[in-house]
């Protein structure tokens, strides 16, 4: 069994490395180095080893993708490393996204965001650089149509019976979400697509798009910024 576990632990490696590189560009360097976040994605490909289950409608490599993803972002939060100013300043952008949404009738654009905020463009995006952090540990960082692209809910819906994420697959809000994605602006649409679907990095991306590292993190927090109000929309 050991020398099996070791010979999938050695394929499935790259995933590892890829998972946490991802996480990783939005995590500050001090926080967790790539090492550490490395070995605890490890430790999750080793859990989804132990625990897969074949007689589930559920491919391996699905499993183990979100053993390792949640076992990087639950070792983030244990941390607690986000400050109160830095989870405020992701809630009032949040708010200002939702509310001009409603004032405006469109997504907002970033001269519109920061007029309503009452600062400079430059302090804006400095507050889009810091809610980076903040929708990294954020229960909606992953669309619904994510999970339903690559068919694992059923898998695992009956083995992580917590997974905040399966509290939104119905039908009702995947219709909603599918609609608040198809409004997003066509870049942030993208940087989604490349990132959730074809499982880009964000520096790919930037290469891709021909943008900076940064202003696609910049457009990927706008996204899921926006996607939070519309799911806040429903709560109220």
């Amino acid at each position: 069994m050991n020398k099996k576990r070791d010979a999938l632990i050695m394929q499935y490696a790259p995933l590892v490395k890829n998972i946490v590189e991802r996480i990783a560009v939005r995590v500050p360097p001090y926080i967790a180095g790539k090492e550490d976040l490395m070995n605890v994605g490890v430790i999750g490909l080793i859990s989804a080893i132990e625990k897969f289950d074949k007689e589930r409608n559920v491919q391996f490599e699905t499993y183990a993708r979100y053993r390792i993803r949640g076992a990087v972002l639950d070792e983030l939060r244990s941390r607690d490393w986000l400050s109160r100013s830095t989870r405020n300043k992701g809630a009032r952008l949040e708010d200002a996204f939702r509310h001009l949404q409603k004032e405006l009738g469109h997504p907002p654009d970033d001269e519109e965001v920061a007029e309503h905020l009452g600062v400079s463009l430059d302090e804006y995006f400095e507050l889009l650089d810091d809610a980076k952090s903040v929708s990294l540990l954020s229960s909606e960082d992953i669309p619904p149509e994510y999970w339903e692209r690559h068919g694992c809910h059923d898998g695992i819906n009956g083995t992580v019976q917590e997974n905040p994420h399966t509290n939104l697959l119905n039908s009702e809000i995947r219709d909603i979400m599918k609609r608040a994605v198809d409004d997003l602006p066509e870049k942030e649409r993208l940087v989604l697509s490349l990132y959730y679907y074809e499982e880009m990095t964000m520096k790919e991306i930037g290469q891709v798009m021909s943008l900076t590292e940064s202003r696609v993190c910049q457009l990927h927090s706008r996204a899921v910024l926006r996607l939070r109000g519309r799911l806040k929309d429903l709560r109220d």
